[in-house]
């Protein structure tokens, strides 16, 4: 009797990071796809109505490990400064704080910005910016970089999950035209960030 509740102990405390792990790849392939969707039907996109070419977007597998969470420190005294953009105009933008994490066994920071002419817009006023290079970036992945946009709601108890799986490429990584903020270098990793969106199929 002891030895089959010992089993099914095991087995259960086993079964638990398999269906969180199954779970986590639900929702991440549910996520891209909503991505997908809202590329294709937003007007301003380089996918506007181009079925064909959004198949050639591809991503890294799903892992949890690229989940991660964060300890969050506000800036509240920073000054705003202009981000360039790869077309050569600068938005304005504040420091809004600062993500601190370990990934892959390394002990990052990334910065978190806030967009000040969104900032006015009722619709944008909570949004915030992360954009970052990696080592990833113009090998397996887009060498412009990658964004995150994330809500101040998301920042609970000075905490953060952010998930790498869910990191996008800017509309400049598929069509030329666009004013794509370049990651500041205070945000480039010195880690390959193996997750998330790749390097777009077609050339432009």
């Amino acid at each position: 009797m002891m030895k089959k509740i010992l089993l099914i102990s095991t087995l259960f405390t086993i079964s638990i990071p398999c269906i969180q792990s199954q779970s986590h790849r639900k929702e991440i392939k549910n996520y891209r796809q909503t991505q997908k969707e809202e590329l294709l039907t937003e007007e301003h996109s380089p996918f506007y109505k181009k079925e064909e070419d959004i198949k050639h977007m591809s991503f890294y597998r799903p892992k949890k490990k690229y989940s991660v969470e964060c300890d969050f420190q506000r800036t509240p005294k920073a000054e705003s400064f202009d981000m360039a953009t790869y077309s050569g105009k600068t938005k304005k933008f504040v420091k809004y704080g600062v993500l601190s994490f370990n990934l892959n066994g390394e002990d990052l920071q990334l910065a978190v910005y806030q967009n000040l002419m969104l900032q006015k817009m009722e619709k944008y006023k909570d949004y915030l910016f992360i954009p970052f290079k990696d080592l990833t970036n113009g090998e397996a992945t887009y060498g412009g970089g990658r964004y995150f946009d994330i809500k101040i709601g998301d920042i609970k108890n000075d905490k953060l999950i952010l998930d790498f799986n869910k990191c996008y490429n800017p509309y400049c990584a598929y069509s030329d035209g666009y004013n794509c903020p370049i990651p500041p270098s205070e945000n480039h990793l010195n880690v390959a960030v193996k997750a998330g969106v790749k390097k777009f199929g077609i050339k432009h």
